[in-house]
Parts: C-alpha cells; structure tokens; sequence
C-alpha cells in the first residue's frame, strides 16, 4: 500500500483495487492542470473514492466533483457540512456526521469529531488503519488568546481525543496537523495526541509549503516510538 502526499492536507491512498483521496485542495503540481491526481490516479484502475473533512477550502474542492465525467464511477463521502454550506448538493455524495459510518467491500469509515467545523476520518483499508484529523488539533493559538480561551481549547481537543482512543486505541498511519502559523506550541495537538494514541506512523499535514516547520515533529514522534514521514516535496509517495 502507498501513500502519496498531494497538498497541504491533501492524500492518496494506493491500495489494492482502490484509490482514496483526502482533503483534495491543491494537485502536487503548481502548474495548472497536472500533478499526480490528473496525470495518474484519476487513471488508475479500480474503485476510486474521494472524501472531504469539510467545507473550508484548503480541505475541500469543488472541482472534484467534475471528476464524474472522468470516472463516472467515483465515490464521494463528504462531511455533512459541505451539504450544508451549499458546496455540494444532496445528491452529489454520501454525506457523514461525527459518529457515522461508510462500509463497502474495500474500506470502512468512522466519523468523529474536529475542534473546527466538520469531522475527521478513522479508515480501515486491507488490514491498515489511518487517521486523518481534518482540522482536528489542539488550535490554542497561546501567543494571541486568553488563557480561558486557551483551557477552552485543550479541554475540547482532549474530549475527542479520548472518543477515538475508546474506539481505537492504536492507530497504523496517523495524518496530524503540524502548523507553524499557529506560534509557540504549534506542535502540542500532534504531541498530545501521540501520547494517547500509539501510532506506527505519523505524517504531518495542514503546513503548507512550510517543510521545515512540518518536519520538525520528528524527534517527538520518534521519541513516541513512531515512524516519522517526512515530507519534502508535492507529489511524494511512501510505503506504508
């Protein structure tokens, strides 16, 4: 199985008869009209899915759902808020909330909570289990908010942190938000989160073009007993 880093928060996952795409915004090119998704996964054989956190459009993209003319047998499983905000519409997708479920014959989906707007996703693909957080981090921004904003903030990352550690106390792959944007501690949502969850592989996300601020994760999830990522450039692929 592959994993293939397109953008920002951005995804794919390359199983056995299967293609699922996260939080597709950007494709791994900035030339418009190529990258990996265009150029290859569209094309790959198999069932091909695409799934959305939710609305905010670094997470989300309406072009995707031009893709049906490509593969008119795509699959689309998006936050319920997407619907809501009028992204999409009632007939375009599946639609999930927190506590919802997709299951079909290649993979199986759990939908819980984001301290944002939306939901983050628990998938069990052949034999391995990933999390992708969506926007679900520990947004405590401590060098603009006040310190009740700051408990507020831990207090709601932490509750739903403990619902995915009653389901899933371990996880294969998890795909974690590390943001320099936010200042100081900008990395304490990935570690508090790898000291609940015991995860085999962490990938960082939701940094944009700042590599270097992603990556610098690493010791923390390494001293955590995780195989660190690290991501270098658009487009790249690991084995997973």
């Amino acid at each position: 199985m592959k994993l293939d880093y397109i953008y920002h928060s951005g995804f794919a996952i390359e199983a056995d008869g299967a293609t699922i795409l996260i939080d597709y915004w950007k494709d791994s090119s900035a030339e418009a009209g190529q990258g990996l998704v265009r150029d290859r996964l569209l094309h790959r054989p198999g069932a091909f899915y695409v799934l959305a956190t939710h609305f905010h459009p670094d997470h989300f993209n309406p072009e995707v759902l031009r893709w049906h003319e490509v593969r008119p047998d795509i699959h689309y499983i998006f936050s319920k808020d997407i619907l809501k905000h009028r992204r999409a519409k009632a007939d375009d997708a599946f639609y999930i909330n927190k506590g919802g479920v997709y299951e079909d014959d290649h993979l199986r989906i759990q939908a819980f909570g984001s301290t944002d707007v939306g939901v983050s996703f628990l998938l069990d693909v052949q034999g391995v289990r990933l999390f992708h957080a969506g926007d679900l981090n520990n947004w405590h921004w401590s060098e603009e908010s006040t310190p009740q904003e700051i408990r507020k903030a831990e207090g709601d990352y932490l509750a739903e942190i403990r619902d995915l550690q009653q389901e899933s106390p371990a996880v294969d792959v998890a795909l974690f938000p590390v943001d320099r944007r936010m200042g100081r501690d900008y990395m304490r949502g990935a570690l508090q989160f790898v000291e609940r969850i015991k995860t085999r592989i962490f990938v960082p996300m939701h940094f944009g073009d700042d590599y270097e601020g992603g990556n610098a994760f690493r010791p923390q999830a390494e001293a955590h007993g995780c195989r660190f990522l690290t991501i270098d450039h658009r487009g790249e692929s690991f084995d997973i």
